[in-house]
Formats: structure tokens, C-alpha cells, sequence
């Protein structure tokens, strides 16, 4: 192995361990096999560019995790970075991070198999999508089924595996690819609701908010140091509970993105009390911007429908849309809810997001709305 050498304190036999999303706070769930308290914990991270070069973030969770007293863990995989990640500290460089690799292709073509069996991990953490996610092509469907493919491998490798998926950073490297990966990362937790089991339990952290690919990323894909930090400091209490044999909440809290301001209703305009319309920037990054409206229904009675006008006034285009049919003509953008999202019960809300150009200056609109 590659990785550098430790001292080891004594970490007491793991009895309870990892629990997935939908899975009580507090509650146990059945114990890894006996191990001897010499015995490190195995941890693979497992993942594409954003995992193996440099992934940094590895070098970061290593030591916060020494750091709160986790010493017996091991880093396992069969690559290495040398430990090129110059923080001043020593970590284990080890992992299964593949730059270019993908989640479809690395279960198509049964590369995970003889990765686990030399690694032998005890638990993954893994990044992987977002090379899924290019030119729009492959369907969630097929990325979906690559991970239950990859989870049941790992089980065969290892049936008490513990397994760590992440709702993956954003991914501005294609037109298409911001709107599919926030369209991956709503699909993941239901997903991994459906494979967790108490002996092998799947936990999905949240790597997606709070994450501006603008300020934490050099190229709208791969994390700079900043990115690294966010994306350690997500993993972290999931992989720490774990080691202290703790179910962790059922959620983990997820702090306000720092570039984009609480909602701010809009001005509704004069005599309409029906609705109340908000708008926020998601996150920006060089010639575009994501935004997203929401719509209140603000009457006493159940809407079937809603619409919502605002205006782009310094240039922006709206190139995609999502949960809303939305038109731009000039500088003046209507959406209206489609099928599935027209009903409002009173009180009740709905949002549509978009992805548009930028020419550097995007105030804020007023946006109107009328539900009926």
C-alpha cells in the first residue's frame, strides 16, 4: 500500500453503525462482524476526477477525523495521490477515485468487483454521477440502476458493507448538466430508500447545497481548495457517527448557500392578493446563473392553476426550465404550472427553477403571479 504509516489508537469493536436517510434517528442497526480493536476500520472513497485528482477533500476528512479522536481507520483503494495535498499534515492517500470514470461505466463493465476484493473496505464513500451527467444523454433511469448495480456488488464483496452516497456537487460543465444533476440528486434518496437494510445500511449526504460552483469549483466541475473544504466538511459527521456507532438524523442540516439571499416575496402588483411570488438566485458561475421562482397560494380555496410573469431586463436568456412551462419574449418570461403542480391548497406552494445566460449584472426582478 501506498499509504503513509500511523499510529493507531485502540478504537473500541464496532456494534452499531450507519443508517440511511429514511431511517429513525437514534435507531441501532444490526452490528458489523466481530473485530478485534487492533482491526482499522477500512473507509474506500470511491469516485471519478472530483475523488482522485487531487481530492483533496480525502486529505481534509483524514484528518478531521484524527483530529476527533478516529485514529484505527484506513484509506483503501488502489490508487494513490503520493500525498500531493500540502496542508501540513500527513494523511492516507489511498482511494478509488478514477478521473473520467463514470457510474454506468464502471458497472457495465464490472470494474468495482476486483477493486473491492484487493481494498476489502468496510465502508464507501462515494462521489459519482457527474460524468453521467455530460452532453445530457443518459437517462436517471440508467444512472440509478448503475448504482443498485454497484451497491449489490459491494454487499456480495462485503454483506455488512456500509455505504455512504452522495447527492453530488453541481455541474456546470454542459448546457444540460446543471438541471440534470438537481434532477439526479431529488431521485437519489428515494433510491437509496428502497436498497437500505439494516445490515447494510445506505446514508446519502447532501454535497449539493451550499456548494457554489462559481467560488468552490475552477472550471464549473472539479472543487478548488474551497470546494474541498465543503465537500470534507459534508462527509464528515456522517463517516465520524459511524466510527461511534450512531445512527446519524435522519438529515443532515444543510446551511443556507452563502451567494444566495433568503427569498425576498416581490411586489405583487396592485390589487392582486391572491398569490405571493418569490425569486432567488441558486448559484452563478461565469456567463450564466440558475433561478428559481416560488408561488403562495395566498386564498382560502384550492387552485388548479398558477402563473407567474417577471422580466430579464439586462440581457439574460432562459435557455431550460423545469416544473413549469416557461416562455421569454423580449425581456418579459411567463411560466405557468404543468400538469402536476396546479394545485395549490391554500397556504401551499410551488417552485420552478431555470437556467439562464448572464451578462454579469442580474438584479432582481419583481415577479408577479395569479392563481386560479
Amino acid at each position: 500500500m501506498s499509504r503513509k504509516t500511523f499510529p493507531y489508537a485502540v478504537l473500541a469493536a464496532i456494534t452499531t453503525i450507519l443508517a440511511c436517510t429514511v431511517a429513525l434517528p437514534g435507531t441501532p442497526v444490526q452490528s458489523a462482524p466481530h473485530r478485534t480493536a487492533a482491526t482499522p476500520v477500512r473507509i474506500m472513497p470511491l469516485g471519478d476526477s472530483i475523488t482522485a485528482g487531487p481530492g483533496c477533500w480525502r486529505a481534509l476528512l483524514w484528518n478531521q477525523l484524527q483530529t476527533d479522536g478516529h485514529q484505527n481507520i484506513d484509506f483503501v483503494g488502489g490508487a494513490s495521490d503520493g500525498g500531493s495535498c500540502n496542508y501540513g499534515f500527513p494523511y492516507d492517500s489511498d482511494h478509488e477515485g478514477h478521473g473520467g470514470f463514470s457510474a454506468v461505466g464502471i458497472a457495465d463493465n464490472n470494474q468495482l468487483p476486483p477493486w473491492l476484493s484487493a481494498a476489502r473496505p468496510d465502508v464507501v464513500v462515494m462521489h459519482l454521477g457527474t460524468n453521467d451527467l455530460w452532453g445530457g444523454w443518459q437517462s436517471m433511469d440508467t444512472i440509478l440502476a448503475a448504482f443498485t448495480k454497484l451497491v449489490g456488488q459491494m454487499r456480495a464483496n462485503n454483506p455488512d458493507m456500509k455505504i455512504i452516497v452522495s447527492q453530488i456537487i453541481p455541474h456546470h460543465g454542459c448546457q444540460t448538466c446543471p438541471a440534470d444533476t438537481i434532477t439526479l440528486n431529488s431521485r437519489i434518496p428515494g433510491w437509496a430508500a428502497g436498497l437500505t437494510t439494516a445490515q447494510s445500511p445506505i446514508v446519502v449526504v447532501d454535497q449539493w447545497t451550499g456548494f457554489n460552483a462559481a467560488t468552490d469549483t475552477g472550471d464549473g466541475v472539479h472543487p478548488n481548495d474551497s470546494g474541498f473544504r465543503k465537500i470534507a466538511n459534508r462527509f464528515h459527521p456522517a463517516l465520524a457517527q459511524l466510527l461511534g456507532g450512531t445512527v446519524p438524523p435522519t438529515s443532515s442540516p444543510s446551511p443556507t448557500p452563502s451567494v444566495t439571499p433568503p427569498p425576498t416575496p416581490s411586489t405583487p402588483p396592485p390589487g392582486n392578493s391572491q398569490c405571493t411570488a418569490t425569486y432567488r438566485v441558486v448559484s452563478r458561475w461565469s456567463g450564466g446563473f440558475q433561478g428559481e421562482v416560488s408561488i403562495r397560494n395566498d386564498t382560502t380555496a384550492t387552485t388548479t392553476a398558477w402563473t407567474a410573469t417577471f422580466r430579464l431586463d439586462s440581457g439574460q436568456q432562459v435557455s431550460q426550465a423545469w416544473n413549469a412551462t416557461v416562455t421569454q419574449t423580449g425581456t418579459a418570461v411567463s411560466a405557468r404550472n404543468v400538469s402536476w403542480n396546479g394545485g395549490l391548497a391554500p397556504g401551499g406552494s410551488a417552485s420552478f427553477g431555470f437556467l439562464a445566460s448572464s451578462t454579469g449584472s442580474d438584479p432582481t426582478p419583481v415577479v408577479g403571479c395569479t392563481v386560479g
